[in-house]
């Protein structure tokens, strides 16, 4: 938030009001504590499909602000990256704190005033809607002539994430699309699963099913959790899923060996066995696929672990293969928003102006990041939104 108030803040040309004790408390945990800065699509239309409907409003800020300008920026500033799977960018430390410090120095070069622990209570605004200033909970007023309001969402509230701003924009005739937890990992019923934690598949096939139908089909990492299922492709389609669940029961048919048909997988498991015939089956699990995952699925198919190799019958045999082709996950719920994230819904897009990132409804009040109806995948796609938008509404609330 731009303002002038009281005290310090009464001399500062750059005011940011934080609710934490400290920055970027939200920051350091994303990407695991990796960070994942942005996505290395330099081809802006090809990044922007990405966002769905919401794609189209983007182009005037993403012109002003583009993934480029943020790899400059970062690597300006003295921190290297990399490039990994689906061109997700991560600093090279592997640390978020990495990404903190090229800010926090940032802010201090540019000499921003911060005032830290300090929760906003509601916004003031004149009788055209002007706001004038914001009312801290402790019962200060601080005063300025433009505000960003870069509050976020509601995912991982233990951040500060709570929504504040959708009440404080809804008070100010702003259109909030409900909220809901997206990019979030997926709770599954198999009481198996929790043997599993820990594990994953680079490449797996994801069939969604309900009432027997495919409902869609997903390709990509799978990650075991001891309560389920996650990785980049499921919380994807966590948002899918989701909606499906208020329709009924939704199954997710995991194919773990996608290169290979059912013929292929058959032979490929019958020559392994013939040429460990003498070895029992626990010892010789690694040859496909992790070995507790192949154990766990040994297990549904009827084979005991100290079996030999030779004495598996060729009905066991083909339910292993029906588990590797077909496993089904059974899907209970999606987790909370304390796990996701970001959120889905938000302000309208129809009432900001993207040239600016300006409210149509407030005259100098800028909206930006997770305070928008935008839906996005996972991949470095959340945080190059928030470097952009919050470049340009900067930019553009510095002139009034």
């Amino acid at each position: 938030m731009m303002a002038a108030g009281t005290a310090a803040a009464n001399k500062a040309r750059v005011l940011l009001i934080e609710k934490n004790f400290a920055l970027g408390k939200k920051l350091l945990i994303t990407g695991g504590g990796r960070c994942n800065v942005t996505n290395a699509e330099m081809d802006t239309k090809k990044l922007l499909a990405k966002f769905g409907k919401a794609g189209k409003f983007l182009f005037s800020a993403f012109a002003q602000w583009s993934v480029s300008d943020t790899l400059e920026f970062f690597h300006k500033h003295g921190m290297q990256t990399k490039i990994e799977n689906e061109l997700r960018v991560f600093p090279v430390s592997n640390k978020s704190q990495s990404v903190w410090n090229v800010l926090n120095e940032y802010i201090k070069d540019g000499k921003v005033s911060i005032m830290t622990g300090s929760t906003v209570e509601s916004f003031i605004a004149a009788d055209n809607k002007t706001i004038t200033s914001v009312r801290l909970a402790n019962g200060d007023i601080i005063q300025g002539k433009s505000f960003i309001l870069a509050t976020g969402g509601k995912s991982h509230p233990e951040t500060g994430s709570t929504g504040d701003g959708f009440g404080w924009l809804r008070s100010l005739g702003h259109t909030v699309i409900d909220t809901a937890p997206a990019l979030v990992p997926l709770k599954l019923s198999d009481p198996w699963v929790k043997h599993l934690k820990g594990i994953s598949i680079p490449l797996v096939r994801f069939s969604i099913l309900q009432n027997d139908k495919r409902q869609a089909v997903h390709k990509g990492k799978l990650l075991f959790t001891h309560f389920g299922v996650s990785g980049p492709t499921i919380l994807n389609m966590s948002s899918q899923v989701r909606e499906l669940l208020e329709y009924g029961t939704v199954i997710l048919i995991a194919d773990l060996l996608p290169a290979l048909d059912h013929k292929r997988t058959d032979m490929a498991i019958q020559n392994i066995l013939k040429t460990h015939s003498n070895k029992i089956f626990k010892n010789i699990t690694t040859e496909f696929l992790p070995t507790m995952i192949v154990q766990v699925l040994g297990e549904l198919a009827g084979i005991d672990m100290k079996t030999p190799c030779h004495s598996i019958s060729r009905e066991a045999r083909l339910r292993l293969v029906q588990f590797l082709k077909a496993l089904p996950l059974h899907v209970s719920s999606i987790l909370g928003l304390e796990k996701a994230i970001t959120t889905s819904g938000g302000i309208a897009l129809e009432e900001v102006d993207f040239k600016t990132m300006r409210s149509r409804k407030i005259p100098n009040l800028y909206l930006t990041g997770d305070i928008l109806n935008i839906a996005r995948p996972s991949g470095g796609y959340s945080l190059q939104l928030c470097w952009t938008t919050g470049t340009v509404a900067g930019r553009h609330a510095g002139n009034i």
